[in-house]
């Protein structure tokens, strides 16, 4: 709640001695008392007397209520505004903020990173941290109104300066000036998160909103499992602007100036440029002009009122804490492509707010799943949702992700360890196999000693929804997925699995040596935490040979993997006949040659029923060295409950990597090591229906091949 205790009288009334350009001397003088009395009011060492109280009261035109419950202040006499960065004194020149571009102008990208921020940033650790995307379409009188509300016609000739460049982000600028006049729209894209900190800390001091609002590559986390490290970021969601604004609303969870309720602020990221025969830096800020000495004209944040936020589209459905930024001018270059591919030129609207709308809830969902992962007794740390409108009403209804929907197979996973419902070894179909793969964290420069961490790994038979089958996917503390990767060197006949493997915080927050591991493989992610690899910051927090225990962890995984669903291929012929089913699907070996056996083989084969019950298979190919091409013959076999093993045909073969077709044979590239094909068998050939067989490919060799 905003105001109302006597500890916060102090910040409220310099609050309202900035608003008003007073001092205190100004104010002590005119309430008749000395300076050394208002300084003890500020400074929280007195509070004044009743009779003061109204004085005070009076000097700023408010009621005697008004300073008692402290939620109203003055109307300042230096209204909202744009403050431009001047020049550089040494005449340097800035064409644009360079993180904005470590990222692409992608709401994926946007989404991953902007959730992660919010995840890093739970407040209450028992209860999920809510995250909701609002695309909004203006347009007409909706966006004039907007513009006003923003100051356009100040920031007008900044951005045709901008424009006018023949620089990046000057192009980048102009389309977006473009898009909003030609077709009189701008696209609105919020992100709202709750129960998290919000933009704490003072406006220029260490804290959260300097870190976000004032400085860049300042992350500012507060938990060792957070996700970011780099304050990179933050960036995407100046990057995802076609005019670099955002607009933030801030609900903190710690007061400043004795309130928490709509903090706002603006930042714009904009080159250098010359306006009215002066020159400016970049970056500009919204805000009330500061009059405290050093800092005076700056634009800092300000507590607005509620008609003001809702003209800037910056209202919050509750008082939880946490914070709203609104990306102006939102744009996405992967929708664009994607709706122009259609045929057309130029994507409808409604068919771009669809395609981002669509690309969020899917980035959403492939990312953060396991985030947003509920276990029997287990809250998810995540709940997110998308939602679109246009000038005010809804044209996409408010969509939630759902993990289950989403992931399947890699959700039951994560639930039944949440549960405690894992196996050591698969024998019905659903179950989950854990294993515990150990991590080999290293000491930091100067330590002594490694110490092990327990990762678990989980492995469950996969669904056609989760996408390519015999991935894991790994994650730490805060769950966000960090990489899906292929498990190489299976055995043949696998069944189809998808494996999950968690470390650090993600194990439980008691596991052992959890805080090491978080801080080990969070020194190893690049800015993206895509992976776990070399990178610099490893490498002078460690040693230069850190990386290898990473390789380790890899190797030691990938091991466990091919040991879980091996004991699950050896099972029992007389065993539940859907798993059998399960894994029918195998690969033959390859004839020897007369050179020690070493010919082409293949290493991995995907393969699934379609509708017309053809079997889709895509084979990854091991080449021996050669410096002759080899030329194979693939062969597909059905594995029938009796009898031989009878050929089928194929009804179509697709030559892949380091791969072509030659009158039905596969011809290797010489020289490669590793190549794939793709191919459909022809029904009209299948003996039985395809579910009731296994399926063997073998490469078979041709008179022509390599020797």
């Amino acid at each position: 709640m905003d105001g109302g205790s006597g500890e916060d009288f102090g910040p409220w009334l310099a609050r309202q001695l900035r608003r008003t350009g007073m001092n205190q001397a100004d104010l002590a003088e005119r309430v008749g008392l000395t300076r050394a009395a208002v300084s003890a009011w500020i400074t929280g060492r007195a509070t004044p007397r009743e009779e003061t109280m109204r004085a005070i009261a009076a000097v700023f035109g408010l009621d005697h209520v008004s300073v008692h419950a402290r939620t109203t202040d003055v109307v300042s006499s230096r209204p909202v505004s744009w403050y431009h960065r001047p020049a550089y004194a040494d005449g340097g020149r800035d064409f644009g903020n360079a993180a904005t571009f470590a990222f692409e102008a992608d709401v994926e990208v946007l989404a991953r990173e902007a959730t992660q921020n919010s995840l890093d940033e739970r407040l209450d650790r028992a209860k999920a941290v809510r995250v909701r995307y609002t695309l909004h379409e203006l347009t007409g009188e909706a966006l004039a109104r907007f513009r006003e509300a923003i100051a356009w016609d100040s920031l007008f000739p900044h951005y045709e300066a901008a424009a006018a460049q023949e620089q990046k982000v000057g192009r980048v600028i102009a389309e977006g000036l473009r898009d909003m006049y030609e077709r009189d729209r701008l696209v609105l894209l919020r992100v709202d998160d709750y129960n998290a900190a919000g933009l704490t800390g003072d406006d220029y001091e260490d804290g959260r909103f300097a870190a976000v609002v004032r400085r860049q590559l300042d992350s500012h986390k507060s938990d060792a499992s957070a996700g970011g490290s780099y304050g990179l970021g933050k960036a995407t969601l100046w990057a995802t602007s076609w005019l670099g604004m955002v607009l933030i609303n801030s609900t903190l969870s710690v007061p400043h100036e004795g309130r928490t309720e709509r903090r706002l602020v603006g930042r714009l990221e904009l080159p250098w440029r010359v306006v009215d025969d002066k020159a400016w830096a970049g970056p500009a800020w919204f805000g009330e002009p500061d009059t405290t000495p050093g800092s005076e004209n700056v634009a800092r944040s300000w507590w607005a009122d509620e008609e003001t936020v809702e003209s800037l589209h910056l209202t919050r459905e509750s008082p939880d804490p946490g914070t709203s930024f609104l990306i102006v001018g939102a744009h996405d270059v992967a929708s664009m492509a994607a709706d122009a591919s259609g045929g057309e030129e130029r994507a409808d609207e409604e068919e771009t707010v669809q395609a981002m709308h669509d690309r969020l809830v899917e980035a959403l969902g492939r990312n953060f799943w396991a985030a947003m992962t509920a276990g029997r007794n287990r809250t998810p740390l995540l709940e997110a949702s998308v939602r679109t409108l246009r000038n005010g009403h809804v044209i996409i209804d408010e969509e939630r992700v759902e993990p289950q929907r989403v992931q399947p197979s890699r959700t039951r996973a994560l639930k039944a360890y949440l549960d405690g419902e894992t196996v050591d070894r698969m024998t019905e179909t659903g179950q989950v196999a854990m294993a515990r793969v150990p991590l080999r964290v290293p000491p930091l420069r100067g330590g002594r000693g490694i110490v092990e961490h327990e990762a678990v790994l989980l492995v469950t038979a996969a669904e056609d929804l989760d996408g390519k089958p015999n991935q894991v996917t790994t994650m730490r503390g805060n769950r966000m997925v960090i990489r899906t990767a292929r498990v190489p060197d299976l055995p043949l006949g696998t069944t189809p699995f998808q494996a999950v493997l968690l470390a650090g915080h993600a194990v439980g927050e008691d596991a052992e040596n959890a805080d090491l591991a978080e801080a080990f493989l969070r020194a190893s992610e690049p800015p993206e935490h895509n992976k776990w690899v070399q990178t610099d910051e490893l490498r002078a927090l460690y040693s230069a040979t850190a990386h290898r225990r990473i390789s380790e962890f890899t190797r030691a995984t990938n091991t466990a993997v091919r040991e879980i669903v091996g004991r699950a291929k050896e099972r029992e012929p007389g065993g539940s006949k859907v798993l059998r089913d399960l894994l029918g699907l195998d690969t033959g070996s390859t004839p020897p040659s007369s050179r020690g056996g070493r010919v082409p083989t293949i290493r991995g084969l995907d393969a699934a029923l379609d509708e017309a019950g053809a079997w889709r298979v895509r084979a990854e190919i091991r080449l021996p060295a050669s410096q002759d091409p080899w030329l194979m013959t693939p062969v597909a076999k059905f594995d029938v409950l009796s009898g031989g093993r009878p050929s089928v045909r194929w009804a179509e073969i697709v030559a892949g990597q380091n791969c072509e077709l030659v009158d039905g044979r596969l011809r290797f590239k010489a020289g490669a090591r590793t190549a794939s094909f793709s191919g459909v068998t022809d029904v009209s050939t299948h003996p039985v229906r395809a579910e009731l067989a296994g399926l063997i490919v073998e490469l078979q060799r041709s008179r022509e091949g390599a020797a």
